[in-house]
């Protein structure tokens, strides 16, 4: 398709690209037909993930009163 071609495109269609494989023309999928579209941030924007905090407390220890540390 030339660029022209792809501006006009049916808002329904979408090519995609996958490792290995041409690019081919398909339809869109409605993602909130999915069985774990509840699990995505669009649906609830408790399920965000936000990478920068998971990176900030990935190494830290999570210790609460009934914690012991022993000695090796």
């Amino acid at each position: 398709m030339s660029r022209d071609e792809i501006k006009v495109m049916d808002g329904g269609k979408c090519i995609l690209e996958i490792r290995g494989a041409r690019p081919f023309y398909s339809d869109k999928f409605d993602i909130t037909k999915h069985e774990n579209y509840k699990l995505l941030e669009d649906y609830d924007k408790k399920n965000l993930f936000d990478i920068e905090s998971y990176i900030k407390r990935r190494d830290k220890a999570k210790l609460n009163r009934n914690t012991v540390i022993t000695r090796l």
